[in-house]
């Protein structure tokens, strides 16, 4: 049906914007740095974090249901959001994504611009160069952008 085509086209556009304002300006440094520690001062930050995310996610939905007049229902928008808000938080753990990674043959790579690489990036005296540009990151933000898709084909069909 072309307008549920249209729906999860504009679905999928207002939840990738919302994702990169969400996991980049909305979340703080605090959340960042300890989203993947163990124990309950991990799984804390990591729900303040998705707290703030889901909150931008759904203001941004908001937005372009209101302005484009998107015919979505209450129920895929709570099972879009929720699919979505569960992967990142699950991805956003850290250890569980770093064991996917080693267990689809992609560990080298999640260690990719980390001191664990072999090739890690060095200054001019050779020490470890930090880098925004890792592998983890890489596939990080890849699963979140597949879960966007999901969400979305959830939004648009219920």
């Amino acid at each position: 049906m072309p307008a549920t085509a249209t729906v999860f086209a504009a679905v999928f556009i207002a939840l990738y914007a919302a994702h990169a304002v969400g996991d980049h300006w909305v979340q703080s440094s605090c959340q960042a740095a300890h989203k993947g520690l163990p124990g309950w001062t991990g799984r804390w930050a990591c729900t303040k974090h998705l707290i703030g995310l889901t909150i931008t996610k759904a203001i941004t939905l908001l937005a372009a249901i209101l302005v484009l007049d998107l015919k979505v229902g209450t129920l895929g928008l709570a099972l879009g959001l929720g699919a979505d808000a569960a992967s990142h938080w699950w991805a956003d753990r850290r250890s569980t994504l770093a064991a996917l990674a080693r267990a689809t043959g992609k560990g080298e790579f999640y260690s990719l611009g980390t001191p664990a690489h072999p090739n890690h990036p060095v200054d001019a005296e050779g020490h470890y160069a930090p880098t925004l540009g890792t592998g983890a990151y890489s596939l990080d933000q890849s699963w979140h952008v597949a879960w966007l898709f999901v969400a979305s084909l959830i939004i648009a069909a219920v």
